[in-house]
């Protein structure tokens, strides 16, 4: 196993870029940051935003994909606020929504903007879910189709020229060996790693058929032909980051998990992070057995790059919350798909990843740790 030179990411996520030094993409991002000259760029989306409000034939001059979270709340004024834009906030409501979730998409709402929901046959998406999680141990996945689809098909229904979304992460994560890249285009989302196997996967599923999917995919050449633009938000700010975000969203209304909160209970320090469906903490808890690490590790790489935490800090709290998750949350999804805790575990252990090892006590071992302390004393 890898671990970057700069944070504490490991080479195990799919996708993820190192360099000749041994630095993750997320760092040597970092970097780059450093050497863009970022007038230059504002210019750039000052003059997108210029075109957009000129060409559109419609109400609208862009479309938003929004969850009611700290980056959507951003997107969204920016757009207003800052660039002069009118825009069609979409959301993909989650299977089961939160209460936290639902009052951050009202205060979206509050805030002045026309939203629309769009929520796919819960019956369809129930069925996907479940086959998601015994195919890739990753239940999220199909969600993930809605979750970017929803906006393009709204932009091109509704001939919005112009769809904002909030970071690629071929740049925040590293995941540049993806077919999404590392610049601009955010037309490209379907090349995202978990997208990248194209929708028409799940016509397998008994009972599914296209018409049941239509909410899950997008068609980007016709988008194309339009001449419309997708742009990802966070190629052109300087101040895009995941705390500050976060603390510029609460200031407009966001709704964080309050301080008494036991983050145990979900797997990573933060507040502001997996608010609008309980679906996301086993999620997180299923990467980390798969792939080594969950939302700690990114929350603390996040922390790490931005210098507010040190590497031995970030280290002690992925220690300490990495791969928690609450039975609480197991159970629920576990009645959501219909099986036993018994039928969880089970399917989940087929999916170990190798950097797992029994210890002397017959215990899973994280190897994690090995390469940490390789680290140290080299």
């Amino acid at each position: 196993m890898k671990i970057c030179k700069k944070c504490i990411q490991p080479d195990t996520r799919p996708g993820i870029y190192f360099d000749e030094n041994g630095v993750c993409g997320a760092c040597v991002w970092e970097k780059e940051k450093e050497k863009i000259d970022w007038d230059l760029r504002i210019k750039e989306l000052k003059e997108i935003a210029s075109w957009a409000k000129n060409i559109t034939k419609s109400n609208y001059d862009c479309a938003i994909g929004v969850s009611g979270g700290k980056d959507s709340t951003l997107q969204a004024i920016v757009a207003r606020d800052e660039l002069g834009l009118r825009p069609l906030l979409v959301n993909s409501e989650p299977a089961g929504i939160t209460e936290i979730g639902k009052h951050n998409i009202e205060n979206l709402k509050e805030l002045g903007f026309d939203v629309i929901s769009l929520r796919p046959n819960p019956k369809v998406i129930k069925k996907l879910i479940k086959r998601d999680f015994y195919k890739y141990l990753n239940p999220v996945k199909i969600t993930e189709y809605s979750l970017y689809s929803s906006t393009y098909i709204i932009a091109e229904k509704f001939d919005i020229p112009l769809i904002i979304q909030g970071e690629n992460p071929g740049l925040t994560l590293g995941t540049r060996l993806t077919g999404v890249g590392t610049d601009s285009n955010a037309l490209k989302a379907d090349e995202l790693q978990t997208l990248s196997s194209g929708w028409k996967e799940y016509l397998e599923v008994e009972g599914v058929e296209e018409k049941d999917l239509y909410l899950f995919h997008y068609d980007r050449k016709k988008l194309e032909e339009k001449n419309t633009k997708g742009i990802w938000l966070q190629y052109y700010l300087k101040r895009w980051s995941q705390r500050g975000n976060a603390e510029f969203s609460r200031k407009h209304g966001l709704k964080w998990r309050p301080e008494d909160f036991d983050f145990l209970s979900i797997g990573t320090y933060v507040p502001f992070a997996q608010l609008d469906t309980d679906l996301t903490q086993v999620n997180q808890l299923l990467k980390y057995i798969k792939f080594g690490f969950g939302q700690c590790m990114d929350s603390a790489c996040y922390d790490l790059r931005e210098n507010r935490i040190t590497r031995q800090e970030a280290l002690e709290l992925v220690r300490k919350y990495d791969g928690k998750c609450s039975e609480v949350y197991i159970k629920k999804f576990c009645d959501y798909i219909g099986i036993d805790l018994k039928s969880f575990w089970e399917v989940t252990e087929r999916f170990r990843g190798p950097m797992w090892i029994k210890n002397s006590k017959d215990e899973w071992y994280n190897t994690y740790w090995d390469a940490v302390k390789e680290m140290k004393e080299n």
